[in-house]
């Protein structure tokens, strides 16, 4: 049983440029009720990252979060100070 669906026209318009790639690259045509169940799920399995998308902040960050930008800094051994940064922002 389908069911419609609104969506606006930037929303649309995307679907059909999605529809159209899949068409050339894959030399399948599908439908756009195929090619939004197909979405759906695969939305459905990662449904985690679907659902933090929609969070309103991604502040403060986890524990996890930190400790991975922690071990992303490397010390270059060069100090910079406020003087540093101006000059190379401002010129």
């Amino acid at each position: 049983m389908a069911t419609a669906v609104k969506v606006d026209e930037d929303a649309k318009s995307r679907l059909e440029e999605l529809q159209a790639e899949i068409r050339l690259q894959a030399g399948k045509n599908v439908t756009q009720q195929e090619l939004l169940s197909r979405l759906i799920s695969d939305a459905y399995d990662s449904r985690g990252e679907v659902i933090d998308s929609f969070r309103s902040s991604t502040l403060p960050l986890s524990e996890e979060e930190k400790e991975r930008m922690r071990q992303g800094r490397v010390s270059s051994g060069v100090e910079t100070d406020e003087e540093d940064i101006d000059d190379i922002l401002y010129g």
